[in-house]
């Protein structure tokens, strides 16, 4: 009759209205149905329950008898997405998290080479003209793909145009020196034979000329320090002592100019690496500080666990913050009209700059609190630094030493 499963009520009633079975139905219900269903074969109508439904099938016995019966059977449900079942459960959760799975690779497919971009971009930014992205993303031949490969040929022609940039600007540099040596030496031949009308005039020509001479040898410090190309020879330097020179060199300079240098903090390390870089590094942040500080420039030698900082402060009028950035940026000038005044070029702090990477370490500007700019050198330093340097101070000792004798 139908799924045996969903009957609940059954009923059978013949053509003379006289009930062989009636089980608990609706007799309103089997009333109208019993005309409905002597005049058709069979009829299914609806309840006033949403869930149920009764069915009239009219059959005629041997004897000639007509009957109705009459099934009621609940309305098919629809399965519950969480079965009744764990197995079901168990093959919906499975489900689930397959598609999750999918889901998440095919993001990542698509998303991955965006975040490789991205980094490039850092990188270049950075000033790590080589990255490239093809290696990366591989041979992808979509739209991310393509895009790919216009990074690379941008990063190519960025590098190409800052690489002749340098190139030139050291060319010239090496160019200016044998002009310069012979303009220096016709100085030195007409000051001997001026008078004294000449003489402030050819001054003025040899501060000019030194001032070049000084210029010409920052840009070619700052070549050979960006190209990498001269091997770098590191030996056990102790920085207390280098700053304490450096810091006496400087007070010598700006007694002229009625400034001091002060030392505030000073303790005794030492870092394997370059003497004369790390002197530059110092000396030029410590002259940029000395141009505009109001008299003074305090000195502080600081360590801990994984690094060394030198911070350099000055009581000047401080830097915009939207130029700090900048500052180490080669020929960068905070205020123009300042910079020429004071002497500066903007190769001091980007020398530093150069200096300190080479070290694997970082320089930093910011505004002090009250006025002033800090500048902070930060190198590393662990018990591996300890270590390089003592064998370093070995093998020195163990090295034979030449025979002295007296003569």
């Amino acid at each position: 009759v139908r799924d045996a499963e969903t009957i609940e009520e059954i009923g059978l009633v013949n053509q003379n209205g006289e009930v062989s079975y009636l089980n608990n139905l609706d007799k309103e219900v089997a009333g109208k149905l019993i005309a409905q269903s002597f005049s058709s074969d069979a009829v299914e109508t609806e309840t006033g329950r949403p869930e149920a439904i009764y069915a009239a099938k009219t059959f005629t016995r041997e004897n000639g008898e007509k009957y109705v019966l009459f099934v009621q059977w609940d309305r098919p449900r629809p399965t519950p997405f969480f079965g009744e079942s764990n197995s079901r459960n168990i093959r919906l959760l499975g489900l689930f998290l397959t598609a999750i799975a999918v889901c998440y690779v095919f993001a990542r497919y698509l998303s991955a080479p965006i975040v490789k971009l991205s980094e490039a971009a850092k990188q270049i930014a950075a000033g790590n003209l080589q990255t490239r992205v093809a290696p990366e993303i591989g041979s992808r031949v979509d739209e991310i793909g393509k895009l790919g490969k216009d990074f690379d040929e941008m990063a190519e022609r960025i590098e190409a145009l800052i690489t002749s940039q340098k190139r030139l600007s050291r060319d010239v540099s090496h160019e200016l020196r044998s002009p310069l040596a012979r303009l220096n030496v016709a100085l030195e031949l007409a000051k001997q034979k001026g008078n004294a009308e000449s003489q402030s005039l050819l001054d003025r020509i040899e501060r000019e000329a030194r001032q070049l001479n000084e210029m010409i040898s920052q840009i070619l410090q700052l070549s050979r320090l960006e190209s990498q190309t001269e091997t770098i020879e590191r030996t056990p330097v102790n920085l207390c002592k280098l700053i304490e020179k450096i810091v006496a060199d400087a007070n010598f300079e700006a007694a002229s100019l009625k400034k001091k240098v002060v030392i505030k903090d000073n303790i005794d390390c030492e870092i394997n690496g370059n003497e004369n870089l790390l002197r530059s590094a110092v000396e030029n942040v410590l002259r940029n500080a000395l141009r505009y500080t109001s008299e003074t420039v305090e000195v502080f030698l600081s360590k801990n666990k994984s690094e060394i900082v030198v911070k350099i402060r000055d009581y000047g009028k401080g830097v915009a913050e939207a130029e700090l950035v900048n500052l180490f940026t080669p020929f960068y000038r905070v205020s123009e009209a300042r910079e020429r005044k004071s002497g500066g070029i903007g190769l001091g702090l980007a020398i530093a700059e150069q200096a300190v990477q080479t070290h694997k370490g970082k320089i930093t500007a910011r505004n002090a609190d009250g006025g002033g700019l800090i500048v902070e050198i930060i190198l590393p330093y662990s018990a591996a630094h300890q270590q390089t340097i003592l064998r370093t101070k070995a093998q020195k000792l163990s090295k034979p030493q030449p025979l002295q004798v007296e003569r």
